[in-house]
């Protein structure tokens, strides 16, 4: 009995992809039959009918649901909105320092302009002064280039031999004397500075009537040399360009042309002239426009 075989049942054959996809297809109309059906019914039945008292119940039911979905979401929402403001934020801040560094820029340049201006208009009001000398016109121009260390004592000027520019002229701001031309190209020309160590001027004291050599002294400040102890030079006294008085040695700097200011004055006993301290008029280290002085004869 133990070795027959117990005959056991068939199992279902399994349908077919065909019956499967029909069956799939039947469901689906069914379900686009029924939700039109009661889409239907839902707009022709009055507003207190049955099918409106389903979906009202359904809401109740399904509203805690809906509450506690919406609690669930609002963190997220919030942080969205927040990185979202925060990006647009981080745009504005950007847009708004683009603009202000324009806004910046110009402003400068503005006030460049101002200054430069200002000078020019100090460089009129010098030529009409009385002490100008007559016998010269003035070139007025800007300054391209600056000073780059502590020991250079020149700087570029935007006018050259083409505007009448030539070496040794005297170049003046609207409060003074700066320097002399030293080198003149077509349009531009380098001024070497009153701080140069190799430059010196006759000056002229105009209280006293003290005649002396400028020149830079110790420590790079400027000194009126060769004054005889004697002689009364005060503080305060105001120095001119000494000019020459012989036609056939002209000096390189017309007479007048103010120089500057008696800031100090010291003697020593073994010393045989008296230590002058000079403060100049024109205010060196920035200066953005002059004036060269050109001789109004050509043959001068």
């Amino acid at each position: 009995m133990l070795a027959s075989s117990v005959q056991r049942s068939k199992p279902p054959p399994y349908p077919s992809k065909a019956r499967s996809a029909l069956i799939r297809r039947t469901v689906v109309v069914v379900l686009v039959l029924v939700a039109l059906t009661m889409v239907t019914i839902a707009f022709r039945s009055p507003t207190s009918g049955a099918l409106h008292g389903l979906q009202g119940a359904g809401s109740t039911a399904l509203r805690p649901f809906q509450i506690a979905a919406t609690r669930v979401a609002q963190p997220f929402r919030d942080a969205y909105d927040y990185l979202s403001s925060l990006s647009g934020l981080k745009s504005e801040n950007a847009r708004l320092k683009r603009q202000y560094e324009k806004v910046r820029e110009q402003a400068i340049a503005n006030r460049a302009l101002a200054v430069q201006a200002e000078q020019y208009k100090r460089l009129l009001h010098f030529e009409q002064q009385r002490t100008y000398p007559s016998a010269y016109r003035t070139v007025n121009t800007g300054v391209i280039s600056y000073p780059s260390g502590p020991f250079a004592h020149s700087l570029t000027i935007a006018a050259g031999s083409s505007s009448g520019v030539r070496r040794n002229a005297p170049v003046v701001s609207g409060y003074g004397l700066v320097g002399i031309v030293s080198d003149v190209a077509p349009d531009t020309a380098v001024v070497r500075l009153l701080t140069d160590p190799s430059t010196y001027v006759a000056a002229f004291d105009l209280q006293t009537r003290v005649h002396g050599m400028l020149h830079t002294g110790t420590g790079g400040t400027l000194v009126l040399d060769q004054v005889q102890k004697q002689l009364n030079v005060k503080k305060r006294d105001v120095l001119v360009t000494a000019g020459t008085s012989n036609a056939q040695f002209p000096d390189l700097y017309p007479y007048g042309i103010p120089i500057g200011r008696v800031s100090n004055v010291g003697a020593e006993d073994t010393a045989e002239y008296l230590q002058v301290q000079v403060q100049p008029f024109a205010n060196i280290s920035s200066l953005d426009a002059v004036g060269v002085l050109v001789p109004k004869k050509s043959g001068r």
